[in-house]
C-alpha cells in the first residue's frame, strides 16, 4: 500500500468517525477489526465506540498534526498524532489534548486501532483544580 493511500485511509476514517457517520466508517474496518483505546477499552464496534465515549464527552475532535506511514509486505502501519479538542460531559470545553492512534492496515482495511492520549491527565488536573476551589 503507498504512504498516500494509507494517509487518506486513517484521515477519512477518523473524520466519518468524528461526524459519528458510522455507515461511512465501517467499511474502512476490516471484519473483525480490533479497537484497542486507553485504559484497555477495546469497544466490539463502531457503534458500542461512541456509546462508550458518551460518558466521557459531549464532543470530541482530532486536530491531526501527522501521519507516518510505514509500508509492509501485507499493507502498512500508520501513526496519526495531533491534538484532541471539544467538550468534556459536563460541557466545559478542552483543548490540546495529546493523542497518537496506531493502524495497522491489512488489505486495505483498518485490522487494529491503538489509541493513545492524555485525556485522562487532563481530567485529573482540572478535578484537582475544581477541589482546590472548592
Amino acid at each position: 500500500m503507498l504512504a498516500e493511500e494509507a494517509d487518506r485511509l486513517v484521515r477519512d476514517y477518523l473524520a466519518a468517525v468524528e461526524a459519528r457517520d458510522l455507515e461511512r466508517a465501517r467499511p474502512y474496518l476490516a471484519e473483525g477489526a480490533e479497537l484497542i483505546f486507553p485504559g484497555g477499552k477495546r469497544p466490539k464496534d463502531l457503534d458500542q465506540l461512541v456509546a462508550n465515549s458518551g460518558g466521557r464527552y459531549q464532543k470530541v475532535a482530532k486536530r491531526i498534526e501527522g501521519v507516518d506511514v510505514q509500508p509492509t509486505a501485507e499493507g502498512a502501519i500508520a501513526y496519526c498524532h495531533g491534538v484532541l479538542y471539544g467538550m468534556w460531559a459536563d460541557g466545559a470545553p478542552f483543548d490540546d489534548v495529546r493523542f497518537v492512534d496506531r493502524f495497522e492496515i491489512v488489505g486495505g482495511r483498518i485490522a487494529r486501532q491503538w489509541v493513545w492520549n492524555d485525556a485522562g491527565e487532563h481530567r485529573i488536573a482540572r478535578l484537582q483544580a475544581q477541589e482546590a476551589g472548592a
